[in-house]
């Protein structure tokens, strides 16, 4: 039965790992604490059992939500509200060239994403711009001059 609480565990951490939710780390600690029962106790299985749901039920409600507030405190990089309205304002990089009725490519918080210029110029590749607007997943962009980047 060891083997089989390890798998679990195993299985759990990289579903956690994939999804970043805080949920799964924890049914991955019950595991692991069911498989040193197992280690312990091996004929014992609703004590395995048991412990599992304990420590992963432990883990969601007392620590879960620690773990979010210090991730969402501490995490790095840029950071903007809502979906496409909190991109408004943010700086980017052209990545080729944008003009105002073709489609040019802009960089902005690691991403790629399609751009027009806004005010009917051409912007040449690696020009900063600010975005101005958003329509579907095309960003409407303006150059930036120096003093506004500082």
């Amino acid at each position: 039965m060891v083997i089989a609480w390890v798998v679990v565990c195993v299985v759990l951490l990289a579903f956690e790992m994939h999804h970043l939710a805080f949920f799964a780390v924890f049914g991955a600690a019950g595991a692991a604490a069911a498989a040193l029962v197992a280690v312990v106790a091996p004929e014992v299985i609703p004590l395995q059992i048991a412990s599992a749901l304990v420590v992963g039920a432990v883990g969601v409600v007392a620590v879960r939500p620690h773990m979010s507030k210090v991730i969402a405190h501490t995490g790095t990089g840029p950071r903007i509200a809502g979906v496409h309205g909190g991109l408004v304002g943010s700086n980017g990089v052209t990545t080729d060239e944008v003009g105002p009725h073709v489609s040019g490519h802009v960089r902005l918080l690691g991403e790629t994403w399609l751009a027009v210029s806004a005010y009917g110029d051409t912007l040449p590749a690696a020009t900063p711009v600010a975005i101005v607007a958003v329509t579907g997943t095309t960003l409407t962009v303006r150059a930036v001059d120096e003093w506004e980047l500082t």
